[in-house]
């Protein structure tokens, strides 16, 4: 199959994040953006403006996604709505020949994700979770430092998503933010992708290996009430509501191969952020915090070291190219590495370097901590949504963002 020249997406939800993903395809010159979608007319209308500004066609706006999807011209969608959404849309554009991008987030039901996975089989469009910290440099280059044996054999990872959200949780019902209503109903592992993501891919997760089994345990609820206590004071109805969401969920996973991997969600109490993430294994480990390596005989005995001359060692061929050009992009520019991984498959007409078994596997992590938690964090079953192909599943599609294997060649000198 011939590349197309340009390729022609849609994007469905314009708050904040969709809105920051739309710009991030708009510096791409062989990406044209025909429709926009939200059910919000000033966010659509916005959108629109923004499309203008760059001198490109006018897009057309939809308050509907249906009626975007029923349009012949567009090849995928950037799905960036709320959570609870995310599945429905993305089943909908599969099943109108769109490749499905979705944005990060949590699963609501296990049914979903299961849909995910059969719509994706049955119609062959793919559907990619949107997770940019896959793309991240130090990820990346730790990734590299993995498939050259640097660690050895893995043992254990961590990894999770510690960010003070206390203002935008609290205030998310008149901001219009969606994480305000699933921190009141629901209690559990709520965000786990950013962590999960590039883990998953050091563990070679659906090709090779899989998630297993996990446990949660969630601590009780204060940081937001405490928070909207000393805002607002005591007689506020944000300080006396009752949010669901405890202020830490801890889930362990146990994988197929033996390893272990330990999951934090903590963002409702003051903190700086991080991803908490470590890579371990027989012949040392990587942790994000401290940014510090430790390599036996390699390293200083019982000593750490610094992870910047190790990364600058190890940089991912991705971002030896990226640095090259020039990063650009939201989030340090993993953004714009995981829109070009989504836009280059579409272009290419093959597979996403994030597949649909992937993103069903971390989105049923949500809904699977919430059982877990439910039962007195009792022992939970992790589907197998490959039925079996992880054993001996082919390697990915050959491309320059593929998270499987380290490729130097398919990049410039």
């Amino acid at each position: 199959m011939q590349p197309e020249s340009k390729v022609k997406l849609g994007v469905i939800g314009l708050g904040a994040r969709g809105k920051g993903l739309l710009h991030n395809l708009l510096v791409m010159d062989d990406v044209e953006i025909p429709a926009v979608c939200d059910p919000y007319e000033d966010r659509l209308q916005q959108a629109l403006e923004i499309v203008a500004e760059t001198g490109r066609p006018k897009a057309e706006g939809y308050s509907d996604y249906k009626q975007l999807l029923a349009r012949d011209d567009i090849q995928g969608v950037i799905i960036a709505t709320t959570w609870i959404t995310h599945a429905e849309i993305a089943i909908a554009a599969m099943k109108a020949g769109k490749y499905a991008g979705i944005e990060v987030g949590g699963a609501a039901a296990l049914e979903e994700c299961w849909e995910l996975v059969r719509t994706s089989e049955q119609t062959g469009v793919p559907c990619m979770l949107l997770e940019n910290c896959c793309y991240g440099r130090d990820e990346l280059a730790v990734l590299h430092m993995v498939k050259q044996g640097l660690f050895g054999e893995l043992i254990h990872c961590q990894c999770g998503y510690e960010h003070d959200l206390r203002s935008e949780v609290a205030l998310g019902e008149q901001n219009r933010r969606n994480r305000y209503s699933n921190y009141l109903h629901r209690n559990g592992e709520l965000y786990p992708i950013h962590g999960l993501g590039p883990v998953s891919k050091v563990l070679n997760i659906n090709r090779g290996n899989r998630l297993m089994t996990l446990t949660s345990m969630s601590s009780k609820a204060r940081g937001i009430r405490q928070w909207a206590t000393d805002k607002f004071g005591e007689t506020d109805p944000l300080a006396k509501k009752e949010f669901a969401q405890g202020d830490i969920v801890t889930t362990m996973i146990k994988c197929a191969g033996g390893e272990t991997i330990s999951i934090v969600h903590d963002t409702t109490l003051p903190r700086p952020y991080s991803r908490a993430c470590r890579v371990q294994g027989t012949k040392g480990l990587w942790m994000e915090d401290n940014n510090s390596i430790h390599i036996e005989g390699r390293s200083p005995q019982h000593k750490w070291e610094s992870f910047d001359g190790y990364r600058e060692e190890y940089e991912h061929p991705i971002w030896k190219q990226f640095l090259r050009d020039g990063v650009q992009g939201g989030h340090g520019g993993m953004d714009h590495l995981v829109i070009r991984a989504f836009a280059e498959s579409v272009k290419n007409g093959t597979d996403t370097p994030i597949d649909v078994y992937d993103t069903a596997v971390w989105m049923a992590i949500t809904v699977l901590s919430e059982d877990s938690i439910a039962l007195g964090s009792a022992p939970v079953s992790i589907p197998d949504f490959t039925r079996g192909k992880w054993m001996n599943r082919t390697p990915g599609p050959v491309g320059r963002y593929r998270l499987d294997r380290v490729d130097e060649s398919l990049f410039n000198g």
